[in-house]
C-alpha cells in the first residue's frame, strides 16, 4: 500500500509550534495551581490541629489516630504521617498567612516549605531562601546545599570594580552573581592542591560546579586557547552567562591574590572581546579565584583594570558551617517540642527554644532522609 505525502497549509509549523507551546503552559499552570492547593491545604490542616488543640486539649497519640484514618481513607495520597501533620501545625502557628515575609509559601513545593522552617529560624532569612528558591526554581538539595553553605552571606560579597566598568543595571545583576568565598570541598582536595589539580577536578565535578556558580553559567570550554600575533594563550575555564548575556572567564590562582594576576586577566578579557564576542553580547568579565586575598590589595589592583573584574576566595576544605542561629533546634528538639504541645501547649515553646544535643547525638542525613 502506498503513502501519500500529506500537502501541509503553509501555515502549519508557526500553528503547531504556538499548539505545543499552549498546551506546555497550561500544563505548567496546572501544576502550579495544584501545588498551592495543596500548601493551602496542609495550612488549613494544621490551623485545625492548632484550634483543636487549643480547645480541646489535644494529646499527640490523637495525632496518630489522625494520621492513621487520613492514611486509610486515602491509600494513594502521601503526606498524611504523624511527623507530616506535626509539620503542618508548625507551618501554620510560624506563618500564620501563609507567608514568608512577602514571599507566599504557596509558590513553594511542600519539602521547601519544611526544609525552610526547619532549617531557618530568622524570618528576614526565611523570606530570602524562600523569594530565592522561587526565583531561581531551586530543587529541594539545592536550597538545603544553600542554606547550608550560607549563601546570604557569600552572594555579592566578592571584590569587584563593576560599579566603575559596567552600566549601573548591568553591574548590580554581575555583583549578585559572584560570591565569596567559593566553596569547592566537594573536589576532595586538599589545601596544597596545584592549580591545575583544582581545574581537573572542577570539570570532572562539573555539574556541582556549575551549581556552586548559580544559575546561568553554561561551561564553553577548559585551557580555552587564544591566539594573539601568533603567540597561543589558554584560559582556565569559559562560561557564557545566559542572563547577562555575556562571556565569563574564571581564573584560578592556588596562591595569594598577586596585582599582577589583575593585568593578565584584563588581557584575556581584551581578547574575548575582540575575537570572540558576538555584537550584541555585552562586555565579558573576569573571575579571579584566590586562594586567599587582602581587600585593600585587591582594591587598589582593580582601580586601574579597564575591564569588569571581580575577586573571591575559594576553599577546598572548610569546617562545618555554623548554625543559622544558635537558637535554631534540631529535627528532634522540633518533633518533641510539637508532641509536648499537643500534650500540654503552654510548655511547648520552652523546648523550642532549647537547641537539641550534641551533634554526635543527631541522626546522619541518610536517616533523616529514610524518615521523611
Amino acid at each position: 500500500m502506498r503513502c501519500h505525502a500529506i500537502e501541509l497549509p503553509e501555515d502549519y509549523a508557526k500553528w503547531i509550534a504556538d499548539l505545543k507551546r499552549r498546551i506546555a503552559g497550561a500544563r505548567q499552570r496546572a501544576l502550579l495551581a495544584a501545588n498551592e492547593e495543596q500548601i493551602r491545604l496542609y495550612h488549613d490542616i494544621g490551623r485545625d490541629i492548632l484550634g483543636r488543640q487549643e480547645r480541646q486539649g489535644w494529646g499527640a497519640k490523637v495525632i496518630d489516630r489522625v494520621s492513621s484514618d487520613l492514611r486509610n481513607a486515602f491509600p494513594d495520597m502521601r503526606g498524611f504521617s504523624s511527623r507530616n501533620l506535626k509539620y503542618m501545625s508548625y507551618f501554620a502557628r510560624s506563618c500564620p498567612n501563609l507567608l514568608f515575609g512577602q514571599q507566599s509559601a504557596a509558590q513553594l513545593p511542600w519539602f521547601h516549605v519544611v526544609t525552610i522552617l526547619t532549617q531557618v529560624s530568622d524570618p528576614a532569612l526565611r523570606e530570602w531562601y524562600a523569594c530565592a528558591a522561587v526565583q531561581h526554581a531551586w530543587s529541594r538539595d539545592t536550597l538545603d546545599a544553600q542554606i547550608r553553605g550560607q549563601l546570604h552571606l557569600r552572594q555579592g560579597a566578592a571584590v569587584t570594580n563593576f560599579r566603575k566598568r559596567l552600566p549601573d543595571k548591568q553591574a548590580g545583576l554581575a555583583m549578585n552573581v559572584l560570591k565569596d568565598p567559593y566553596h569547592f570541598d566537594f573536589l576532595g582536595l586538599g589545601d596544597e592542591a596545584h592549580e591545575r589539580d583544582i581545574e581537573n577536578a572542577l570539570v570532572r565535578h562539573i555539574t556541582r560546579f556549575l551549581m556552586e556558580l548559580g544559575v546561568g553559567f553554561a561551561f564553553v570550554g577548559r585551557q580555552f586557547r587564544l591566539e594573539v600575533e601568533g603567540e597561543e594563550f589558554f584560559i582556565d575555564l569559559l562560561f557564557y552567562h545566559t542572563r547577562l548575556k555575556c562571556y565569563v572567564v574564571v581564573e584560578l590562582k592556588a596562591t595569594a591574590f598577586k596585582p599582577d594576576h589583575a593585568g593578565q586577566i584584563n588581557f584575556y578579557l581584551s581578547a574575548v572581546d575582540a575575537q570572540i564576542k558576538a555584537s550584541n553580547d555585552r562586555p565579558t568579565i573576569g573571575i579571579l579565584l584566590c586562594k586567599s586575598k587582602k581587600r585593600l590589595v585587591v582594591e587598589y589592583a582593580l582601580s586601574g583594570i579597564e575591564k569588569p573584574v571581580g575577586v573571591a576566595e575559594y576553599q577546598l576544605v572548610r569546617a562545618l558551617p555554623k548554625p543559622l542561629d544558635t537558637c535554631l533546634p534540631t529535627i528532634e528538639a522540633l518533633e518533641a517540642a510539637l508532641k509536648e504541645e499537643l500534650e500540654c501547649p503552654r510548655n511547648a515553646m520552652k523546648v523550642i527554644g532549647k537547641r537539641g544535643g550534641s551533634r554526635s547525638s543527631r541522626p546522619s542525613r541518610t536517616k533523616l532522609r529514610q524518615k521523611r
